[in-house]
């Protein structure tokens, strides 16, 4: 009994301690549970805080490291840059005169951000502009950047910064940098000079490391084409300023700015009295005069009229005159000289005449009949060899040799023989220049027109078209085109017996005198030199020899030698003449065409170029009643015949 009173208390006591082990440890699982929370939810803490840091690392990386525009905003509280543009080459021609120079001008910068408190009106007063227009120029400078400097007002000449020099530094935001402007010696050689105008978004995008906005570059001309020599390269001043927005001295000393470079200069292969003298002979006209020096390629002269003066496209009067000489119907800014395509008449046929002696279809002592029902032709004798086609310019001897190119009897069917005959023409007149540009240094060259096969079975089909389709191209009519400088080149490769180098126009440039040799390399047409005798024999009569059709252009102890050309047109027809001169060692050859002159090669052209000859060659002209009839005559007039020049007796 007392044992198992003993068991129970004993029991009692077990139960009792158990449960209260078991509150314990549910005690202890609550507190492991709640330490548990805690350190889940401090671990979270951390987590949002170190991203909090990791993002606030990040953007002041971003700003201090990557993004330089919070610095630069913070420099230009007491920096600025300078650009310090360098002058552009100076351009001379082939006798050292002076054709294009610079000039001091300066640009009036803004900083929008900086012109708070801003006194406009005395501004506008000081500057000389209308409220209206500040408010339109401080609108185009903040679209641009309200922390970067932009320009304001363009191009101001030394004179009129002078008058508001000293009031600048009141105006809080603004200051100016000096650049250069071209100015052109004399108003000549409008379409070879070019021009100089502000960059657009294809010419910065083109070159962005060097071009920013409101730069200049070469819009046309050697201008355009030598941009790289002429330019040089910008240099750069960073300067303290103060409160006042006045220069107080060179950031570290100017450790960090850099010298401008000039740009190189041009040494040109134009002659300006020539080209003076030549662009005086087309007043009144239009047209164009090329003159080369055959033994070189060395472009002499390159007229094309109406021309205007290089100097209206200069300062802040560009845009207006751009605009009136573009919307000008005669096209004064159009180089006909590179860029017009026209018929080229019956000069062609001294490339048909050499072309058909060098393939054996023809002989020197050729004669063909002047048969007028073939194709038309003026009144002489029927020609008895090449020598006297030429100089007669007889279209029905030209139509038989044409037609002995084009129909070589390779073929039975005249369908099939013709497309192989073109395709050998096709050939010879690309070694003479034709079809292809002449890779002259302008922009914008045009390549003229020779028609091949392909031309004709896209117009006709193939095997629809035979020599009777296209004879026209025998006299320089038809499908065939050809620009004034391949017209001027077709007379060197004659002066040359049978080769010529690169029309270009310039000789050297830069500060090391480099030169391109490629204009310097020989283009062989692959004709025997002596054909090409026979050539020089008919050109020289067509001059000197009665009977010839530019005896206009006899110049007295001058032996020079041409062919004249009349090109049809939808108006009155065009006037063609080549030359070159003297006979033997040529020294320059020339081109010259005049649009819708009465009258016809021997009447306008010839004569015009017999001008320039003699003025390149001796100096001056003796002929003047010569050179004053053609000088203020307009295409349009009929002009007395002059008296016949007659050689002085050795």
């Amino acid at each position: 009994m007392h044992f198992r009173q003993f068991d129970e208390q004993s029991i009692e006591l077990l139960v009792v301690e158990t449960i209260i082990a078991a509150g314990g440890e549910r005690l202890c699982a609550r507190e492991t549970m709640s330490s548990d929370l805690y350190q889940e939810r401090s671990n979270v803490i951390r987590i949002i805080f170190l991203v909090v840091a990791v993002i606030f690392i990040a953007r002041l990386a971003v700003m201090q490291i990557f993004d330089s525009s919070y610095k630069e905003k913070a420099d230009q509280q007491a920096l600025r840059t300078i650009t310090q543009y360098p002058a552009r080459g100076l351009i001379y021609d082939r006798n050292g005169k002076l054709l294009v120079y610079n000039e001091a001008v300066y640009d009036l910068m803004v900083i929008p951000k900086m012109t708070k408190r801003l006194d406009t009106a005395l501004f506008c007063s000081v500057v000389g502009i209308s409220r209206s227009e500040f408010d339109q120029r401080m609108m185009k400078a903040c679209r641009f950047s309200s922390y970067s400097p932009s320009i304001f007002m363009k191009q101001v000449s030394k004179e009129e910064y002078a008058t508001w020099q000293s009031h600048l530094y009141k105006f809080h935001g603004f200051y100016v940098q000096q650049r250069t402007l071209r100015v052109y010696e004399k108003p000549i050689a409008a379409h070879v000079l070019g021009y100089v105008g502000e960059v657009d978004d294809n010419d910065i995008s083109a070159d962005s490391t060097y071009y920013r906005q409101g730069d200049y570059i070469g819009k046309s001309g050697l201008e355009k084409s030598y941009e790289e020599v002429l330019r040089g390269t910008k240099g750069k001043r960073i300067m303290h300023v103060d409160v006042h927005n006045r220069e107080i001295g060179p950031y570290l000393n100017g450790s960090l700015d850099t010298m401008a470079v000039e740009g190189g200069n041009l040494y040109t292969t134009i002659d300006a009295t020539l080209q003076e003298y030549a662009e005086s002979l087309m007043a009144n006209k239009r047209g164009c005069i090329v003159a080369i020096e055959p033994a070189t390629g060395e472009v002499l002269t390159l007229a094309s009229a109406p021309s205007y003066d290089p100097n209206l496209l200069v300062g802040r009067i560009r845009g207006k005159n751009y605009f009136q000489l573009a919307s000008d119907p005669s096209k004064p800014l159009f180089n006909r000289a590179l860029q017009a395509q026209y018929p080229p008449g019956s000069i062609f046929k001294v490339a048909q005449a050499m072309t058909a002696l060098n393939l054996g279809v023809i002989t020197p002592g050729q004669g063909f009949p002047c048969d007028k029902s073939l194709v038309g032709c003026h009144n002489h004798p029927s020609a008895r060899s090449v020598r006297e086609a030429i100089k007669m310019s007889c279209n029905p001897y030209f139509y038989y040799t044409y037609r002995r190119i084009i129909q070589q009897g390779k073929f039975k069917s005249i369908y099939q023989d013709s497309p192989y005959g073109l395709t050998v023409w096709d050939d010879y007149m690309h070694r003479f220049g034709f079809g292809t540009r002449l890779p002259i240094d302008l922009p914008n060259v045009k390549s003229g027109r020779i028609p091949d096969t392909a031309f004709y079975n896209r117009h006709y089909g193939k095997e629809r078209w035979a020599f009777s389709t296209i004879y026209s191209n025998s006299i320089g009519q038809g499908e065939v085109e050809v620009v004034p400088l391949q017209m001027a080149n077709l007379a060197c490769i004659v002066a040359n017996r049978g080769y010529y180098n690169t029309p270009h126009l310039v000789r050297f440039y830069g500060p090391d005198s480099a030169r391109n040799e490629e204009y310097y390399k020989r283009h062989e047409t692959g004709i025997r030199p002596d054909y090409f005798d026979i050539a020089a024999g008919g050109m020289y009569d067509v001059v000197h020899v009665a009977g010839g059709t530019a005896r206009r252009a006899n110049i007295p102890d001058i032996d020079i030698c041409g062919k004249t050309g009349t090109a049809q047109n939808s108006g009155d027809d065009h006037s063609v003449f080549i030359c070159f001169a003297p006979k033997d060692k040529p020294k320059i050859a020339v081109a010259v065409y005049v649009e819708n002159a009465r009258g016809g090669g021997g009447y306008w052209a010839a004569p015009i170029a017999s001008l320039i000859v003699e003025k390149y060659i001796r100096g001056e002209v003796t002929r003047k009643d010569v050179e004053n009839m053609y000088r203020t005559a307009a295409p349009c007039q009929k002009l007395p015949l002059p008296v016949r020049n007659k050689r002085k007796k050795k």
